[in-house]
């Protein structure tokens, strides 16, 4: 059901739009220090890998079982309950931090925060069209993605300062309190519910459920499954040489500090930012018709910071290029996320939108824990510009095959 509002920034909108800016502030902040502090602690490439991988899973798995949640329970009781939850998560890990073995703590800690995001993200996304005029749902994801980048560009920029200067404690606290209060205030958020009786047990709900999105996406629009497994590819061969990548490139090979570390993936927030509010400006101007382009150019900006690691380059000149690059790659991947959720979003029916949007997460993200754990390897077994300029090639490739698909969508998602 469509709610129809003058305008995009009523109140329960707005209520949603801080709300996310707090809590993703705590989760940008606590996902750049606990990475990092166990890279700092062990020296080992490998592991870091490793561990994002294993802790990437769980929002893989988790994000399905969202999607249904969101479709059956109050989005608004979802946000809240989770937040809450995140917040006690953060409490446990600070009060066993040097008490327990650092891998597996910090390994079980990133899992649960990884999962319960996976599961968040789906009532997050099935509550823009409820809030959002129709036409302006391009500009209403536009909006939700841009504090998503605006808190993945503090998170860093902050959490490198506090790192540097005090350790991991007082960013356990800072992100802990950010939950506590963004579920304080989503408490008076107001989203329209119609709740939907469950026929059976819990698991006969959700594999009913997610039967039924997996045969509107097959039947209905088959063109969903190829744009999931262009995105999945690009994961595998490109997010995920940059996600375990940039840390071991600026923290290894540059050997730069915690600090530099933080403004580098804050210049990712930023380019973020910048390319939401570039969506938002242009709106239903853009086009997914050449959207292999902007994955074209995703790849190129990877070579490029392939380029800035070469033998010979020094290093504050190197960290410039890295920096800049993250930037860049940043406002081309906005770009195309914001006008494919909008997409798929005007494509699906109401009733099915949280379990297709968890649905098409779920696939586009399963091979990045793969895509990381090898990259892990490659990055100690091999030179940082060698495994970043063969990422940029096989990103190329996704682009070029990529081409077919996106004219499909565009062309009406059938």
């Amino acid at each position: 059901m469509q709610v129809k509002q003058a305008s995009l920034f009523h109140r329960d909108f707005t209520l949603v739009v801080i709300g996310q800016i707090i809590s993703l502030f705590g989760n940008a902040i606590l996902r750049f220090a606990l990475p990092l502090y166990l890279l700092r602690q062990t020296g080992s490439a490998a592991l870091f890998g490793a561990v994002g991988a294993a802790s990437f899973l769980p929002a893989v798995l988790c994000s399905p079982i969202g999607g249904v949640a969101a479709d059956r329970i109050s989005k608004r009781d979802i946000m809240v309950v989770l937040d809450f939850s995140t917040a006690g998560l953060i409490l446990a890990f600070a009060l066993l931090l040097g008490r327990a073995p650092l891998v597996p703590l910090t390994a079980a800690c990133l899992m649960l925060l990884y999962g319960i995001a996976g599961a968040y993200q789906p009532a997050v996304q099935a509550s823009i069209p409820l809030l959002a005029p129709a036409d302006q749902l391009t500009s209403a994801n536009a909006v939700i993605n841009m504090v998503g980048t605006l808190s993945g560009l503090l998170g860093p920029v902050v959490g490198g300062v506090l790192f540097g200067a005090f350790g991991l404690p007082p960013i356990l606290w800072v992100g802990g309190g950010c939950f506590l209060f963004s579920a304080v205030m989503e408490l008076f958020i107001r989203i329209p519910h119609h709740p939907r009786a469950a026929e059976g047990g819990v698991l006969a709900t959700v594999r009913r459920d997610l039967g039924e999105s997996w045969r509107f996406v097959r039947r209905e629009r088959p063109v969903f499954l190829s744009v999931m497994l262009v995105l999945a590819l690009f994961n595998l061969v490109l997010s995920a040489a940059l996600v375990v990548g940039i840390p071991v490139a600026v923290v290894q090979v540059l050997n730069m500090s915690d600090s530099r570390l933080g403004l580098t993936q804050g210049a990712m927030g930023l380019g973020g930012l910048f390319g939401g509010a570039l969506t938002a400006l242009l709106g239903k101007r853009l086009s997914l018709r050449r959207g292999n382009l902007v994955l074209l150019a995703a790849g190129l900006t990877a070579a490029g910071m392939g380029a800035a690691l070469l033998p010979g380059v020094p290093p504050a000149l190197g960290w410039w290029g890295v920096t800049a690059m993250s930037f860049a790659v940043m406002v081309l991947s906005t770009l195309l996320v914001v006008v494919l959720s909008a997409a798929v979003q005007s494509r699906t029916p109401p009733d099915l939108l949280g379990k297709v949007m968890a649905f098409i997460m779920a696939v586009s993200n399963c091979a990045s824990p793969l895509g990381q754990a090898v990259y892990g390897t490659l990055f100690e077994s091999c030179p940082a510009w060698a495994v970043l300029l063969g990422a940029a090639a096989a990103a190329v490739l996704t682009a070029v095959y990529s081409r077919r698909v996106f004219r499909a969508l565009d062309g009406g998602g059938a």
